[in-house]
C-alpha cells in the first residue's frame, strides 16, 4: 500500500476532507497531518511539517491545500528536496509531475473544485517523471541548494 501525506489549514480543511476518502478508496495509506477540523490555523506550521516529512524521504509524496495555495507553495519549497507544485488544472499537476518531478502537489480551494482536485491528484500520482533533459535542470536544482548551504 502506498503512503501519501496530506495536510491543509482550515481554508483548504473541507477539500483535504474529500481528497482523503477519495485517496483511501483507492488503495493509499493516508497520513493526514492536520487539521483535525475547520476551526482557524495558521498554514504555515502545517504546510513545514509535512514537507519537513517529504525532505527526509524522497521516495514519499504529499498533498498541501490551502485557500489560494500560494503560502503552503512558499513554505513548502524553502524545504531541500521538495519540489511543491502549485497547480489549478490537470494539464499544470501532468507537467509538474513530466518536467519537475514534483514531490508535493499543492491545491487552492477556491480555484478547484472536489470533481476537478480528485481528478488532478489522480493525474499527479499516475504521471511518471520523464528524465532526460527535464533530469538535467532538476540537478541543477540541487546544485543551487548545496550552494544556498554554504552562504
Amino acid at each position: 500500500m502506498k503512503e501519501i501525506l496530506i495536510a491543509s489549514d482550515h481554508g483548504g480543511f473541507n477539500l483535504k476532507e474529500e481528497i482523503r476518502l477519495f485517496l483511501q478508496r483507492k488503495g493509499f495509506k493516508v497520513r493526514d497531518l492536520g487539521p483535525y477540523n475547520n476551526g482557524r490555523c495558521d498554514y504555515p506550521e502545517y504546510a513545514a511539517s509535512l514537507s519537513k516529512e517529504i525532505s527526509r524521504s524522497p521516495l514519499k509524496r504529499g498533498i498541501l491545500i490551502c485557500k489560494s495555495g500560494i503560502g503552503n507553495s512558499i513554505v513548502a519549497n524553502r524545504f531541500p528536496g521538495v519540489r511543491a507544485a502549485l497547480c489549478h488544472n490537470l494539464k499544470s499537476a501532468r507537467l509538474s509531475r513530466e518536467h519537475n518531478d514534483s514531490n508535493i502537489l499543492v491545491l487552492g480551494s477556491i480555484f478547484v473544485k472536489p470533481l476537478l482536485a480528485k481528478k488532478m491528484v489522480y493525474t499527479w500520482l499516475n504521471t511518471d517523471f520523464l528524465g532526460g533533459r527535464h533530469k538535467k535542470r532538476l540537478d541543477q536544482i540541487k546544485n543551487i541548494e548545496k550552494k544556498l548551504k554554504e552562504i
